[in-house]
């Protein structure tokens, strides 16, 4: 078992679940194309997958637990009637798209998506143009406090395209939440918020359907490792991000995406 390369993929996805730069279409490039972690093969590679992306639930939870706590307690007890409650609920409405459209479909683009480089590839490089026109083409007029249910139905359908590898599901929420005016940081913000439930719900699905638990008991050091890192590192880019888009835009992220995309696609060329 190769620690380095588990330390690596662990920090790729801590990086990449919060910028918009699309997780799981670097791990597949990373593993499959660079070659780092290519001995995660099978069953073990889809675990693995999910022990990285609860170590970055965990870094959600950590990071908002201040914030989880003031929504639901107004969730529950105020409704709609303050700006942390409404959020709650929006929350939950945004995220039932991209559930439902997840459990019908989820192993259809597993297995037509996960191993199509080229268009994994040009999801990365056209998802990081829109991203870059939505926010810069849109002014920043709208908060939390403005954010309507319609929102966060646009924002929760536009969830679904990131279950395809390189659309990103953070790039096409803050894409969306952009379009609608909502400011740059509260755009980031519920983002973030909404991958708590949609991560939560895949980890739980996998553990339910598959043999997560025994093959947890069978390499422990490589998931331990990989759930440490990808939350250690999902903290500091939480921080990272919402420190940055106070006074950036996205151009770093969409010359980034072009970038990562065409490297892949010459390695693959030449493979």
């Amino acid at each position: 078992m190769n620690l380095v390369q588990v330390f690596i993929l662990g920090v790729v996805q801590g990086i990449a679940e919060f910028l918009p730069i699309s997780s799981s279409a670097h791990l597949i490039i990373f593993r499959d194309i660079f070659g780092i972690g290519s001995f995660l093969t099978g069953e073990f590679e889809m675990s693995f997958d999910i022990a990285l992306h609860f170590g970055t639930l965990l870094a959600i939870l950590v990071f908002f637990f201040k914030d989880f706590i003031k929504m639901l307690k107004d969730g529950f007890t105020k409704g709609v009637k303050t700006t942390d409650g409404k959020i709650l609920w929006y929350v939950v409405v945004a995220t039932i798209p991209a559930a439902i459209v997840g459990v019908l479909f989820e192993d259809i683009v597993d297995e037509f998506f996960r191993s199509n480089y080229v268009i994994i590839c040009l999801a990365l490089a056209v998802m990081g143009i829109i991203i870059y026109l939505c926010d810069k083409l849109n002014k920043q007029t709208k908060t939390f406090k403005e954010m309507t249910l319609k929102d966060a139905i646009i924002i929760g359908c536009s969830q679904v395209l990131a279950l395809i590898p390189g659309f990103s599901r953070s790039g096409t929420t803050i894409a969306a939440s952009r379009v609608l005016k909502l400011k740059r940081e509260d755009a980031a913000k519920f983002s973030f918020y909404l991958s708590a439930p949609v991560v939560a719900g895949a980890v739980l699905i996998k553990v339910l359907k598959g043999d997560m638990l025994s093959l947890i008991t069978f390499n422990p050091s490589a998931f331990i490792v990989g759930v440490v890192v990808s939350f250690v590192s999902g903290l500091l880019c939480i921080k990272f991000l919402l420190q940055y888009i106070k006074k950036h835009d996205y151009d770093i992220f969409m010359w980034y995406r072009l970038g990562i995309a065409l490297i892949a696609l010459i390695v693959l060329l030449f493979k």
